[in-house]
């Protein structure tokens, strides 16, 4: 019988056996360990913070008082980063036990992605659509959004434009450019500009490559021969076009935008795909738009 051929096995049968008592003693260490103290620590350096130490401890009630010299199997860890995480600043939250009985708290604080003016509302949302109020106590500089958005809405939510924001911030000019968005519904989307006195109608959230490809031609090949105060109003809606709108001098100041709103379209700086004629979007395709796109017409002499 050759018993190298079992030394190995049994070497390791002894080692997972070692294992599995040393787990199992570990976990139950701690169960006659006394706590020497609860520290709550907050990962934000800015000027002003979201939240502070002292507000979590309060958070925890009598908790952090009265930790010192309790048993550590009568603090439940998944229970103290519950109550933190139930925070609407709170972004995450670890807790760890150490062997000398110290508890360690570190919280991250809500990383906003972006402000939301809804009505008299005004509040932060992070990557999940965490929501927490905005105050004069805090300012985060992130990208503003304006519109209403229903809570009981799953579909046209905040967070749904975050692949608009993300597109806009990954580009230094585009970043610099817009101001604000404003989100009427998921396919009503306007883009208020640095540049003063004109909107631009991007529609929905889909295609934004192509999209500002050619609000940047316009920019380039239009406006810089005629004038930022040419235009009041620049679609993006229908593909593989731009349709402008004249400003009317006339007209009062408050902006209103319509899903459709094609009134007093200047067709003469459309601006089409290579082989596509005004008023459609593909060759062979119909415009992307309920109402036709006028012709340019000119005044005929009077009989």
């Amino acid at each position: 019988m050759n018993l190298k051929r079992y030394v190995p096995i049994v070497l390791s049968v002894i080692l997972a056996a070692y294992l599995v008592v040393t787990i199992f003693v570990t976990a139950h260490a701690g169960d006659d360990v006394r706590c020497t103290g609860m520290t709550v620590t907050v990962d934000d350096n800015s000027p002003h913070p979201f939240v502070t130490a002292g507000e979590l401890m309060r958070e925890l009630d009598s908790l952090p008082a009265l930790a010192s010299g309790m048993y550590l199997r009568e603090i439940n860890p998944q229970a103290v980063k519950r109550t933190l995480m139930a925070i609407d600043k709170i972004e995450d939250v670890s807790v760890e036990t150490f062997t000398d009985g110290k508890i360690e708290i570190k919280v991250t604080p809500i990383i906003p992605v972006a402000r939301v003016f809804d009505g008299d509302r005004s509040y932060y949302i992070n990557r999940s659509g965490k929501r927490v109020t905005a105050t004069a106590r805090y300012h985060k500089d992130v990208p503003v959004i304006a519109g209403h958005f229903p809570e009981t809405d799953t579909v046209f939510t905040p967070e749904s434009l975050l692949p608009l924001i993300d597109f806009i911030a990954a580009d230094s000019v585009w970043s610099r450019y817009v101001t604000m968005i404003e989100a009427n519904s998921a396919g009503d989307i306007v883009l208020v500009p640095a540049i003063r006195d004109h909107v631009v109608l991007l529609g929905s959230a889909d295609n934004l490559k192509d999209k500002f490809h050619r609000l940047r031609r316009f920019y380039t090949e239009v406006l810089s021969r005629r004038g930022y105060e040419t235009y009041d109003t620049i679609s993006l809606k229908w593909r593989g076009q731009i349709v402008a709108t004249r400003r009317k001098k006339n007209l009062d100041p408050v902006r209103t935008f319509g899903q459709d709103d094609d009134e007093a379209v200047d067709t003469t700086v459309m601006l089409t795909a290579e082989n596509v004629a005004p008023g459609r979007t593909l060759p062979g395709q119909k415009a992307h738009s309920e109402k036709p796109i006028p012709a340019k017409t000119s005044k005929q002499p009077n009989p």
